[in-house]
């Protein structure tokens, strides 16, 4: 936990990004019924009855101090597209930093050897030495800042019924584009001080 509020506390450095990273399943909804459009002084009404269209996955990176975030929508959530979303990390979004420090939780393929099972050696290891990952400890997963951009995505985009991954990928890049153009930020406020006092439980040699 430390760990990770230390990399929290430190100034905002652009050739070494802070970028927490997530991901979570997003429901696919069609209407068996077309909804009834809005009209003057009533909203747009929507039948109770409704099809499943399958789940697909939505990684988050988020890099919190400069109000930069991506979404990316995939089928699934394996150890090749983990590995595929950290190579779009070093090469297209972030290719001049010295260091990108990752802050994710324990998931089992959120670990450097799904690198080496999607790419060559050489290739893993390139990217490996311009990624530190710092994991959020075990039920702690709170201390991911993305989760935090999640809520919000979840409150503006995803409150509502859609029917296949296109429209999903259609809106969370309209989210994306919107918050970034906007550089909105994550008001963090929990440091290692909050931490001792209020965690009491994990610092027995505390008085």
């Amino acid at each position: 936990m430390e760990d990770v509020l230390d990399l929290y506390a430190e100034p905002y450095q652009p050739w070494q990004p802070v970028v927490c990273f997530d991901e979570r399943p997003c429901q696919l909804v069609s209407d068996i019924l077309e909804p009834l459009p809005r009209k003057p002084g009533r909203a747009r009404r929507v039948d109770y009855e409704y099809e499943r269209q399958g789940v697909c996955n939505a990684f988050m990176l988020l890099q919190p101090w400069a109000g930069w975030r991506e979404v990316k929508v995939t089928q699934r959530r394996t150890k090749q597209d983990f590995a595929h979303v950290m190579r779009e990390l070093v090469d297209v979004h972030f290719p001049q930093a010295e260091k990108i420090r990752v802050v994710l939780d324990n998931l089992n393929t959120h670990t450097p050897a799904s690198l080496y099972e999607a790419f060559a050696p050489q290739e893993a290891r390139r990217l490996l030495k311009k990624l530190e990952f710092h994991y959020t400890p075990k039920h702690a997963s709170w201390l991911n800042m993305a989760e935090i951009e999640f809520s919000v995505m979840v409150g503006q985009c995803l409150k509502r019924r859609i029917p296949d991954q296109a429209t999903l990928t259609a809106e969370l890049s309209a989210f994306v584009q919107r918050r970034n153009t906007a550089k909105a930020t994550i008001c963090w406020q929990f440091d290692i001080q909050h931490a001792r006092t209020k965690l009491g439980r994990l610092y027995p040699q505390l008085p």
